[in-house]
């Protein structure tokens, strides 16, 4: 079974360098998808209370038979619970979907700029739920630059992730340069680009560039491991995502090749500039609200 290094966080918690994310995948595709995860050797799993599969995550641990210390469980805030006690409110619910109680790293799942105060009352209580032991870690993500400095200017624990877009297409080199500058670890979604393809198609695939093809090729890998590798390489958390099993084998083999200084750079000049999610001073309740039920 592959062993998977980690990366120590800014207040000294270790996260394993790459985990398995469940956005988009059905609640009644999460347990087979999450057990075959932990089988293979997983020891992360990225859910969110948007995603509306914490439940199957949390059954998919059970029934895994892997000790509930081994693995690390990361789930998001939705902005309808933005607020200090709507915050620890939702801390309690996703932990009793998850049936856990402590959740290894929790973070607010976007910025709310046009009412920022929210989040920041949000991230306090995140930071009081820190402080009581009830999560290991705490962080934000899809954070850009100006909504970090306004957070750290009006709170006192800096995020240890910022959880943000970042694949061949869309480096978001600036904002990856504040995270390390502020000690944050950034964890990339959508690591291998399906956002490019997926959505809307504009860019073409990832999958298919002949740039990261032609390395592939040269190392005997896929693509989809080539952009593993660039991204760990360059000290960034992955989370890629896959119901199917083989495709959950390939992507955790990434951890005996390396890329060339020169192969890690013609990946970084594939940058676009385009975003394939939405913008981040876009979300707003009106538009991107969405109650979280109870249970």
């Amino acid at each position: 079974m592959t062993e998977i290094p980690t990366f120590t966080l800014n207040n000294g918690v270790d996260i394993p360098a790459l985990g398995f994310g469940v956005f988009q995948t059905p609640p009644d595709e999460t347990i087979a998808a999450v057990e075959t995860a932990l089988a293979t050797g997983y020891r992360h799993v990225d859910t969110a209370a948007a995603y509306g599969n914490e439940r199957e995550v949390g059954e998919a641990i059970r029934r895994s038979g892997v000790d509930r210390s081994e693995i690390f469980v990361e789930t998001k805030v939705w902005i309808n619970d933005y607020g200090y006690d709507e915050t620890l409110h939702a801390f309690d619910k996703s932990a009793g979907k998850l049936g856990v109680d402590r959740i290894d790293l929790l973070i607010l799942h976007q910025a709310l700029p046009g009412e920022f105060g929210l989040t920041v009352d949000a991230y306090r209580a995140l930071e009081k739920l820190l402080a009581e032991g009830k999560v290991r870690a705490i962080g934000v993500s899809n954070f850009m630059p100006d909504h970090l400095a306004r957070l750290l200017k009006e709170t006192s624990v800096v995020p240890a992730v910022n959880q943000i877009e970042v694949h061949p297409y869309f480096r978001q080199s600036a904002l990856l340069a504040v995270d390390t500058e502020h000690g944050i670890l950034s964890q990339a979604w959508s690591p291998i680009g399906g956002i490019t393809f997926y959505r809307d198609g504009s860019h073409g695939s990832t999958l298919q560039d002949p740039t990261i093809t032609t390395i592939a090729e040269a190392h005997g890998r896929t693509p989809a491991q080539v952009m593993l590798r660039w991204h760990l390489q360059q000290g960034r958390s992955v989370i890629p995502k896959s119901t199917k099993p083989e495709r959950i084998a390939e992507n955790i083999d990434v951890f005996d090749f390396e890329l060339a200084t020169e192969e890690l750079a013609a990946i970084d000049a594939l940058d676009t500039g385009q975003r394939g999610g939405p913008e981040p001073e876009s979300i707003t309740l009106e538009n991107f609200g969405r109650t979280i039920p109870e249970d």
